[in-house]
């Protein structure tokens, strides 16, 4: 699924965030977006996720305008085609790992117990799907979100900092985890960090400032 951003703004009031962010990433094509704290980088994140609105300009998935979806048509389109990873893991302690990697084809209506265990063993957790998240690691956890990310095979992976929380061995294997998959799924993937090593990892890496972004 390719991802076509366009003079994309956004302003809180009178208060600009970004302004002229333009961007096309294209399936298995993986993108680092560095900057400055509070710069703006996980609000441009939740715009292309369509779980902010922005200002000006466009952000378009597979010829889908966002800006023209209404709020359960977004939820929608999120459900069915992004995957999302967060620098927290948000993942649910009640539910196992098992069940959790399962949450996105539960609730588009396609269990597939088969499936998630392909993703745990893909992340190296194979035979971990009975524990809790309570007895996991930073390192497990973060991994538990990337296969939860990928479990329904969206066209477009969103990352948050993923590592953020993660030491730097840790992170690395998570990295390589996290290109490996998106790259086999052939998954658009965007990735905002703070970190050099991490944005290393990516085919381009760009860098956002008040005016838009610039290569890095």
């Amino acid at each position: 699924m390719t991802l076509v951003v366009d003079r994309l703004g956004k302003r809180y009031g009178d208060t600009p965030v970004f302004s002229g962010v333009s961007l096309a990433v294209e399936p298995g094509e993986f993108v680092a977006i560095v900057g400055e704290s509070g710069v703006g980088k996980s609000s441009l994140l939740n715009c292309l996720a369509g779980l902010d609105d922005w200002s000006e300009g466009t952000v378009t998935h597979d010829g889908v305008d966002l800006g023209r979806l209404d709020d359960t048509q977004r939820a929608h389109w999120r459900r069915e085609h992004l995957g999302f990873v967060f620098q927290a893991f948000h993942v649910l302690p009640h539910l196992d790992v098992a069940q959790n990697v399962g949450l996105p084809l539960l609730l588009l209506g396609r269990p597939d117990a088969a499936r998630v265990q392909q993703m745990l063993d893909a992340v190296g957790l194979g035979d971990l799907g009975a524990r809790l998240p309570a007895e996991l690691s930073g390192g497990q956890l973060q991994r538990v979100a990337i296969a939860r990310a990928l479990v329904h095979r969206p066209g477009l992976l969103l990352a948050d900092e993923p590592t953020g929380n993660l030491d730097p061995t840790t992170a690395a294997q998570v990295l390589d985890v996290l290109r490996r998959q998106a790259a086999g799924s052939g998954a658009a993937l965007v990735l905002v960090t703070h970190s050099p090593t991490a944005a290393s990892r990516a085919q381009r890496v760009l860098r956002l400032t008040a005016s838009g972004l610039q290569q890095a």
